[in-house]
């Protein structure tokens, strides 16, 4: 079951990660919230050393903790 959190204004979002390769050759996790489950790169749980955090807007994002 992939991780959700609901925001201030009720609305639920879903963690997804996708492996991104940077132009040196390096890959690099891309985490981001989707307001639907998708069938690739959704995550169980936050990240080992992340937080989620809302904006002013009510959007979810992952923060590195503190």
């Amino acid at each position: 079951m992939a991780y959700s959190y609901t925001n201030s204004k009720g609305n639920t979002y879903y963690l997804h990660m996708k492996e991104t390769t940077l132009k040196s050759g390096n890959t690099y996790p891309l985490y981001f919230f989707s307001k639907e489950i998708k069938d690739e790169g959704a995550l169980d749980a936050v990240p080992e050393g992340r937080i989620v955090s809302e904006t002013k807007n009510g959007l979810p994002v992952l923060k590195k903790a503190e």
